[in-house]
């Protein structure tokens, strides 16, 4: 069974880091992994991704600059170091996983994923 955790949400002051972890089990390939957040009353949206048949993340632009997402394929964890926070970061994030490349969407759209962590707070206070 596919199994996705998302931890290290918190509270903290604009300006300030977090880092989230994703552990994942139940598999031994993925097609891309990927970190969404949504905000109260707004739409998921693509933060970042990671192929595994391409070298690097790809982020959204809001967050280029101040986000890192990074991959532990022995661990099985994918990470997303938090950096200089807004508060329009405030949402809950998710992290997901996609088992194939689906010419027909883009690494960040959520369509395309089928699994889906439980997602972890993330509030970011003026």
């Amino acid at each position: 069974e596919v199994q996705l955790q998302a931890s290290g949400g918190g509270l903290v002051q604009a300006g300030r880091s977090l880092r989230l972890s994703c552990a994942a089990s139940g598999f031994t390939s993925y097609g891309s992994v990927a970190w969404f957040r949504q905000a109260p009353g707004k739409e998921r949206e693509g933060v970042s991704c990671i192929r595994s048949y391409s070298n690097g993340p790809t982020y959204a632009e809001s967050v280029k600059g101040r986000f890192t997402s990074s991959r532990d394929n022995a661990k099985n964890t994918m990470y997303l170091q938090m950096n200089s926070l807004k508060p329009e970061d405030t949402a809950v994030y998710y992290c997901a996983i996609r088992f194939t490349r689906p010419l027909a969407y883009m690494c960040l759209d959520p369509s395309s994923y089928n699994f889906w962590g439980q997602g972890t707070q993330v509030t970011v206070s003026s």
